[in-house]
């Protein structure tokens, strides 16, 4: 149970639904990243500002030295104001316009990940226009596969993200050519939420073949980025809190073959953030149907959107009640048939005014809230506020 982890008294006082982040678990994982990476040379974490734009969970991961990792011009900014160095932002992304380029140009970053020839040709144009030199990687679809949910897969041929393996060659020749960019690395990601080690294993072997192609052509790679992807616990939050960041980055010391130099970028973040994070929402009416019972609560998939979207899985926990268990639908107040986080699960006897905890919410949560309905967004609040 993980009634104890919670402040009751105090959440009971704030309006639902709203996330609650545990600054302690978050602390911890970040912890575990720096120690982890930091056994093996040249290893460069960044954070992926997708999973939460929090500014409360962004300032703790600036503090604990992590780079950001950002798709959009608005991500930029908010880690900029978050006060992440500029020489530790990345900019991905299959269609960057132009005034997220110039932000990315205005503000020096680190490198951009480009996804397509006319997009860097257009990088190129704009960078003329500032009279800069933009340091670009390129990211390539290595059509390696993962152990996970179809709809967050990005390393197949069919995905829309990252140039052809076939169309190597020529993109780095044609970046050869154009003065206002810099050829400084390769960029990969093959998905989320994976937690088979085999599959960064079959990345490794992809990244190392063509390494050996590109140094049989004398061009020299200074950065390699492998994405993220590491998944989490969904069904154990409290018993497997933090992600296995040690097999994680062990698997790429052991299986990538860096050069003498060269740099490893991760970008993490699912497994940053998922496990700090629950969704807190209050039981509205508990209805009796002829064969279920249904747990309607204030929250519906314009506060998390997984469940519907990719039906995810989430612990669900009762905390304000230590009455027997008893199945329930837990549904929101949405007016869509899919507004549903869980069917026939076993939680605490409920009823109206129980606070329920949807857990592991921390990524992909309130980033992708929306205000369908006309509901008000929801808030988020730090355990050590």
């Amino acid at each position: 149970m993980a009634k104890g982890i919670f402040p009751i008294d105090k959440l009971q006082q704030i309006e639902t639904p709203f996330y609650y982040y545990d600054a302690e678990v978050l602390r911890k994982t970040l912890c575990s990243i720096n120690e982890e990476a930091g056994k093996h040379e040249g290893f460069t974490v960044h954070y992926a500002v997708k999973a939460n734009a929090n500014p409360k969970v962004l300032r703790l991961i600036r503090e604990a030295g992590l780079g950001a990792d950002c798709v959009s011009g608005g991500e930029i900014e908010a880690s900029i104001k978050a006060g992440f160095p500029s020489s530790k932002i990345v900019f991905a992304g299959v269609g960057k316009a132009d005034r997220e380029i110039n932000i990315g140009l205005d503000n020096n970053i680190f490198c951009f990940n480009v996804e397509s020839i006319p997009e860097l040709e257009v990088i190129n144009e704009l960078a003329a226009a500032k009279g800069k030199v933009a340091p670009v990687a390129f990211r390539l679809n290595p059509n390696v596969g993962a152990h996970t949910h179809a709809n967050i897969t990005t390393g197949l041929a069919e995905n829309k993200f990252g140039i052809a393996m076939s169309d190597m060659m020529k993109v780095i020749s044609e970046a050869d050519k154009l003065k206002n960019v810099r050829f400084v690395g390769l960029h990969f990601h093959i998905g989320s939420q994976i937690l088979d080690m085999s599959d960064f294993e079959a990345l490794c072997n992809r990244v190392n073949d063509l390494q050996n192609e590109l140094e049989s052509h004398r061009i020299r790679v200074e950065h390699i980025n492998v994405g993220g992807g590491l998944g989490v616990d969904y069904a154990h939050p409290n018993r497997v809190s933090i992600p296995d960041f040690k097999a994680y980055f062990d698997t790429y010391a052991k299986k990538l073959k860096l050069r003498p130099g060269q740099t490893l970028h991760f970008e993490l973040g699912r497994a940053v953030v998922a496990q700090c994070g629950s969704l807190i929402t209050r039981t509205l009416f508990i209805k009796e149907g002829a064969q279920k019972k249904f747990a309607i609560v204030d929250a519906g998939f314009t506060d998390l959107i997984r469940p519907a979207l990719y039906q995810a899985y989430h612990k669900i926990e009762n905390i304000t009640s230590d009455e027997p268990m008893e199945a329930y639908d837990v549904v929101g107040p949405i007016c869509e048939s899919t507004d549903v986080f869980a069917k026939q699960i076993d939680l605490n006897r409920a009823k109206r005014g129980d606070l329920l905890a949807i857990r592991s919410a921390g990524a992909y949560g309130e980033i992708m809230a929306s205000q369908y309905n006309c509901r008000r967004l929801p808030k988020g609040y730090m355990s050590d506020e």
